[in-house]
């Protein structure tokens, strides 16, 4: 019996003294937290979807780009596809959600050759390289208009930027 009491007590002083000796280990390095995605930084879903409201809006009222565009196609695309402009507003905030790093799959109504592709949405309208460049210029207005740290404006128009031959395909086939 007194074997069996002193096992008892054995066992409970090795348990207490467990966190001691833990506390004779060498900490472990504070994990450090991962910075956050540039959809979590621009504000999520909702405030990506305040930008590309603001910005649809005004390309459609640029004279270079817009409904008053020299370009042929683009006139006659926003003579014909108004109507269609909230559901590009959905697109362009589901493609820039899925392009930040957001939650959120962006899938095209006309798959380019990647999974955010824009050759083929945009082939047809024969967007030139300084088209896309005023749309990327008016795309800059809208995150100062916003007001989008300088971090983050440069990081989007990179992201934009990086999809300019693929917008531009349509143009480059002439």
């Amino acid at each position: 019996m007194k074997s069996v009491i002193s096992a008892m007590f054995l066992g409970i002083a090795v348990v207490l003294a467990q966190p001691v000796f833990a506390a004779d280990k060498p900490a472990a390095k504070p994990v450090q937290a991962a910075e956050k995605s540039l959809y979590e930084r621009l504000g999520g879903v909702f405030a990506i979807a305040a930008v590309v409201d603001h910005f649809s809006d005004a390309v459609v009222k640029n004279p270079i780009v817009g409904k008053t565009s020299k370009n042929p196609a683009l006139r006659e695309y926003y003579a014909k596809n108004m109507d269609r402009l909230p559901g590009h507003k959905v697109m362009r905030t589901l493609w820039v959600c899925a392009a930040t790093g957001g939650p959120f799959k962006y899938t095209p109504t006309k798959p380019g050759k990647t999974e955010l592709g824009l050759e083929e949405a945009h082939r047809g309208l024969k967007i030139s390289p300084d088209e896309f460049d005023e749309v990327a210029a008016e795309l800059g207005r809208t995150l100062d208009f916003v007001k989008v740290p300088p971090r983050e404006k440069k990081e989007v128009l990179a992201v934009f930027a990086a999809h300019k031959n693929e917008v531009t395909a349509g143009y480059k086939a002439k």
